[in-house]
């Protein structure tokens, strides 16, 4: 099955749809260069922009690629590419995978136990779960944004706006769905797939916690503005590296 989901066939479908994208990027990065230039923006500052882009863009793209690595293993290497390549999430990605295995009858989400309907499925709700952020902003993301904007009013007398708090709710129930699910199967023995009954998924947690809680202090308390791009793959390499460890 591993063989089939590496094939040529879909490497060209997956590549392509990547390649099409990375040439719509480099499309808007010239015009945006243009209309620089042509509102008497200083090149030098554009050129430096453009490098620095690009070397701050260079770490945080390796959690992307550590998603792809970890889920070739399963679903090979062309679908998680193109998945985490496009408009994919790594967190996403790799939650719905495990969700929809589980739905499929899948003990562990790996290659020995995978069939082609199992892929289909799991590749089809990949897809179709994430899609309506695209499909809901064409029809209402003017009204959101402004919304998500708040009151100029409210912002100048330091009230938080209804998008601080929304994200901020939804970012602690995320967390709390996850950390726990990580303690629930602990405890019960009966957790989803690789955690159960294991202390692993939990010491993961705390150890990626504690580490984005030290980019955050050295970003904000210290004024090492340039760390906040990394912050989201170091905190993840420290977990991973946890996880090896214990």
């Amino acid at each position: 099955m591993l063989s089939q989901l590496n094939s040529a066939p879909l490497y060209l479908i997956c590549g392509s749809i990547v390649a099409f994208v990375a040439a719509v990027c480099i499309v808007f990065m010239v015009r945006a260069y243009k209309a620089g230039i042509a509102i008497g923006m200083d090149p030098v500052k554009l050129k430096r922009t453009l490098t620095s882009s690009v070397t701050f863009s260079i770490l945080p793209s390796v959690g992307i690629l550590l998603g792809v690595i970890a889920l070739s293993g399963s679903l090979g290497t062309p679908w998680p590419w193109l998945r985490l390549s496009v408009i994919g999430a790594l967190h996403y990605e790799t939650q719905v995978a495990q969700a929809a295995a589980e739905r499929v009858g899948l003990t562990t989400l790996s290659a020995a136990e995978m069939t082609p309907v199992a892929f289909s499925t799991i590749a089809l709700l990949m897809s179709v779960c994430i899609m309506w952020g695209m499909v809901l902003s064409f029809f209402f993301n003017k009204a959101y944004l402004q919304k998500l904007s708040g009151d100029p009013k409210e912002k100048k007398d330091g009230k938080k706006s209804f998008g601080d708090t929304a994200m901020v709710a939804m970012f602690i129930g995320l967390v709390s769905t996850y950390i726990g699910s990580y303690i629930g199967g602990f405890v019960s023995g009966k957790g989803t797939l690789s955690f159960q009954g294991d202390l692993t998924p939990i010491i993961v947690a705390a150890v990626s916690g504690l580490c984005m809680a030290g980019f955050i202090y050295l970003t904000e308390k210290k004024n090492m503005v340039w760390l906040e791009s990394f912050s989201i793959a170091g905190s993840m390499l420290a977990g991973m590296l946890a996880a090896i460890l214990f």
